[in-house]
């Protein structure tokens, strides 16, 4: 059985402003250099939670941030026209999915989740954030009254590593949890 409850929580959120992406990547160095283990031991721009999908010759930039993990493809396979060239959705899509590699962890293929930076001590803002020296990543907090449903999160998580097993295998999986808990 579920338990409900209203509780006050403070959610943190990153905008984007794609008028002010110039395309320099800089968000996802500085995430990956977070990420690494041990943290700033490397950049690598497959670990990063961030990654900026690119148009150069039209300027087109977008900042898209992982979101989350979906064991089955996507329905939706919308097309959108920006300044004259044809995207399909799946190149703005922040999850990490069957159909595609991005938001994959290189060297055991788990998926890749914004954690907004979350570390112990806090940074003041994720590092994405602090790189972008254009102003286009905008970090927000706010308060929001929101139900707590804390049984299904943990069954969500269950599903989460259940299909994750199933997909890698176990010693795949634990070797991955065993190697970022120490970062």
């Amino acid at each position: 059985m579920e338990s409900k409850r209203k509780k006050t929580k403070i959610i943190k959120d990153i905008k984007v402003d794609t008028k002010k992406c110039v395309g320099c990547r800089a968000c996802e160095i500085a995430c990956s250099a977070f990420h690494a283990t041990p943290k700033y031991s490397s950049l690598n721009p497959a670990r990063s939670r961030i990654m900026v999908v690119m148009d150069e010759t039209r300027d087109i930039f977008v900042p898209i941030r992982a979101g989350e993990y979906t064991q089955a493809e996507c329905n939706g396979r919308n097309r959108y026209v920006i300044d004259g060239k044809e995207y399909d959705e799946c190149t703005f899509c922040p999850a990490s999915c069957p159909s595609r590699g991005a938001f994959r962890e290189p060297d055991s293929g788990l998926p890749l989740k914004c954690d907004m930076c979350e570390n112990d001590p806090p940074v003041e803002v994720p590092m994405c954030v602090d790189a972008c020296t254009f102003d286009a990543l905008i970090y927000e907090e706010r308060e929001e009254e929101v139900e707590e449903v804390k049984e299904k999160r943990e069954d969500d998580m269950e599903l989460a590593f259940k299909s994750l097993v199933k997909k890698h295998g176990l010693k795949k999986v634990k070797d991955t949890f065993a190697r970022l808990s120490k970062g």
